[in-house]
């Protein structure tokens, strides 16, 4: 298991943070145990020096000291670690025991209280007390004060300390086992959501992508399966369009490959070359017209919307975009013997995609130019609605029980024999969905059809 692993990254996270407490609790542990055995031995100092007090008496101005019973008792009990003592009048000149043991600083309390302190003593480090002890001779009615000086090396303090330090530890080094575990459990348990998860992942196939299940599930694991869902939803209509496009390119390609090869066949039989030359020249038609379709085809698989391209918009002149296609159009338009012309407004500003609005309105020309009369208007107006676009032909027209289809991919109006690949009116309304605009087809007064775009919105700013 490597640290990629989630469980091994959330039991590392979770250790490491028990393994540092459980360092500070030693540390607060271990003082607390020596504060304890400070108490214990620091009771034990007390009873030393308040025997060995007892056994100092004033024999008319001599001081003498009788080292008690049990003052020698608790010094050979303490075997493991070494204890001193000193017995000393006020003036500091030592009366019984080591001359050199220090006594308190500051002469200790002037209440003869006992005082505890540390010092330095022979290359070590002593935990003394310090009594200061008035001694009475009744007979004579006189008193003195002597200092009673007990110390000890600490190694007995610490050893106890450690013993209660280990103590403490194997009890937590068991608690923080158990309670690993306990998590290494819970983590286990909490993350087969996402075993199931990842089960459901892999089962799906790539041409057939399905929802995942949200139910049953963690609230923080929701989100995630539904952002997934969505991403499937978009993979489910991105390969729909794919599957789209596949079916519409053979759809259009396939007549137009076999009538090909038809001509190819016949243009290799001749012998004539005129003949010869007529054929290659209805050959290149047809490749025009392919070509023609493909770039069609092309241009509505960009426009759907699971198509996944995204494009920005921004202020658009309507008029002159119209005018600069209209101008393009126009030697395509006198070479089929029609009048092309633009009228209406000469700005019309709006909020668009130039791109797409130049395909739409050379679609709309395209379309008349193949069934219109020998005239054909493309115009724009304003309005406080927004601008609007018509392209105005004299020719056969649609009639009214048509004109829904003709927005369909490949369909054609019935009787006709103009040429094209039945895709330019689809574009043209995927264009206008793109830019929230209503097409409409009516009759032209005298004959004919006019396509009405009327983009919804407030006119953009130049």
């Amino acid at each position: 298991m490597t640290l990629s692993s989630l469980r091994l990254k959330l039991a590392v996270w979770l250790l490491l943070p028990l393994l540092v407490l459980l360092g500070f609790d030693a540390w607060l542990t271990y003082q607390r145990a020596m504060g304890t055995a400070n108490m214990a031995f620091d009771r034990t100092l007390f009873t030393s020096a308040k025997a060995i007090a007892e056994g100092v008496r004033l024999d008319g101005n001599r001081l003498q000291v009788d080292l008690p019973y049990l003052a020698l008792e608790l010094f050979e009990a303490n075997s493991q670690g070494r204890v001193f003592y000193r017995v000393a009048e006020d003036n500091g000149s030592t009366l019984t025991g080591y001359a050199d043991l220090p006594l308190p600083a500051g002469n200790g309390p002037p209440d003869f209280r006992p005082q505890y302190y540390e010092a330095p003593f022979r290359d070590d480090t002593l935990r003394l007390i310090a009594l200061r002890q008035p001694v009475y001779d009744v007979s004579r009615g006189s008193h003195r004060s002597v200092w009673v000086l007990v110390g000890e090396t600490p190694e007995l303090r610490r050893q106890l300390a450690r013993e209660i330090l280990i103590g403490s530890l194997q009890q937590e080094v068991v608690l923080v086992s158990l309670a690993l575990a306990i998590v290494l459990f819970a983590i286990g348990h909490g993350l087969k959501p996402l075993d199931r998860l990842s089960a459901a992942l892999g089962a799906q196939r790539g041409d057939r992508l399905q929802a995942l299940d949200t139910r049953d599930l963690p609230t923080e694991i929701r989100p995630l399966v539904t952002a997934l869902n969505r991403h499937v939803e978009r993979m489910q209509q991105m390969l729909s369009a794919r599957r789209r496009f596949f079916d519409d390119a053979a759809h259009q390609l396939k007549t137009p490959l076999a009538v090909i090869q038809a001509q190819t066949e016949l243009a290799l039989r001749e012998q004539d070359p005129a003949v010869l030359h007529q054929r290659l020249r209805g050959q290149l038609h047809t490749l025009h017209q392919a070509s023609h379709g493909v770039q069609q085809l092309l241009s509505l698989s960009r426009l759907e919307p699971d198509s996944g391209l995204v494009a920005t918009s921004e202020p658009v002149d309507l008029a002159a975009l119209a005018r600069d296609v209209a101008l393009e159009w126009s030697p395509v338009a006198r070479r089929h013997g029609i009048d092309l012309g633009y009228d209406g407004a000469q700005h019309a500003w709006m909020e668009g995609q130039p791109a797409l609005l130049q395909e739409m309105i050379g679609n709309l020309i395209d379309n008349a130019i193949r069934h219109a009369g020998p005239r054909l208007t493309v115009a724009v107006t304003t309005s406080s609605d927004g601008p609007r676009l018509a392209v105005i032909d004299n020719g056969p027209g649609i009639a009214p029980a048509e004109r829904d289809k003709v927005f369909s991919r490949f369909y054609r109006v019935a009787g006709t024999r103009a040429d094209g690949s039945g895709l330019g009116l689809a574009i043209v309304r995927e264009i206008a969905h793109r830019h929230a605009a209503r097409i409409r087809l009516d009759d032209t007064p005298g004959g004919g059809l006019t396509v009405h775009v009327s983009f919804a919105g407030h006119p953009a700013p130049p």
